[in-house]
């Protein structure tokens, strides 16, 4: 069995010097990992999130100013009246609630958007039986802007409605007309789309089908209605009359 030769005191020394040392550097390397050096690339901020009840659903890039979670709460969404609701209000994709014409024309928020969120409600006729089948639905997107943002969503949205008069869906043409909707918000705009009705079957019948989208402007919120009659059928413009005016009085209040 081999004896350790124990080391002359003055070694001894030497290495309990250095213990405190080698810690030392050890964690000033550790700060120094945390930081970010001259080189590198800033973080990138916790985006905002909005939420329609437990779901959140952002869309697009939120603004870099914002400073505190925005959130869009189920209490800003317009309900139907009981005798007009075949089924409850769901949380939406934002992506999905928003409509498609020509392009993306309607999810051009940009980076001045600080919160988004859908639902869509279910209707059905007023005079017809719970039993029967939905008329349509209506999907509604509401979002928030810093600044100027929701001016400027507007502007954009006109423009680009303007640049597209027509368009294909499935190969069925569909017509676009857009009109200032007066008596709304501060600033709203209604388009109605006009299609040549088909049966179940993809045939023509002969007739015609419409649908609007409605969009209006309460001071920096914007909310889009997106009208879908049932199945490829037309929509319900007085019931999507009522959805615009009931949405803007009820995003009004919760504002205030």
């Amino acid at each position: 069995m081999s004896r350790q030769t124990p080391l002359p005191p003055a070694r001894t020394r030497r290495l309990l010097a250095l213990i405190p040392l080698l810690g030392t550097i050890a964690l000033g390397t550790a700060c120094a990992a945390t930081e970010d050096s001259p080189d590198s690339a800033p973080s990138t901020p916790t985006p905002t999130t909005a939420s329609a009840s437990a779901s959140a659903d952002p869309t697009g890039q939120p603004s870099p100013s914002a400073s505190v979670q925005a959130t869009i709460p189920t209490s800003a969404f317009v309900e139907l009246p009981p005798e007009l609701r075949k089924s409850p209000r769901r949380v939406t994709p934002v992506a999905d609630a928003l409509p498609k014409l020509c392009g993306n024309e309607f999810g051009t928020g940009g980076r001045q958007v600080t919160a988004s969120a859908a639902m869509t409600v279910t209707y059905r006729k007023a005079d017809e039986p719970p039993t029967n089948v939905p008329q349509g639905m209506i999907h509604q997107t509401i979002f928030t802007f810093d600044g100027d943002g929701a001016s400027g969503y507007m502007g954009r949205l006109r423009s680009a409605v303007q640049a597209c008069p027509s368009y294909d869906q499935s190969g069925n043409p569909v017509t676009v007309k857009g009109q200032a909707l007066p008596d709304v918000g501060d600033e709203a705009l209604l388009l109605t789309r006009t299609w040549a009705e088909t049966s179940l079957n993809g045939e023509r019948t002969g007739g015609t089908a419409s649908s609007q989208i409605a969009v209006a402007r309460v001071d920096t919120t914007v909310t889009v209605f997106d009208d879908q009659g049932w199945e490829g059928t037309s929509g319900n413009p007085a019931i999507m009359d009522r959805a615009i005016r009931d949405g803007v009085r009820t995003i009004d209040a919760w504002q205030r």
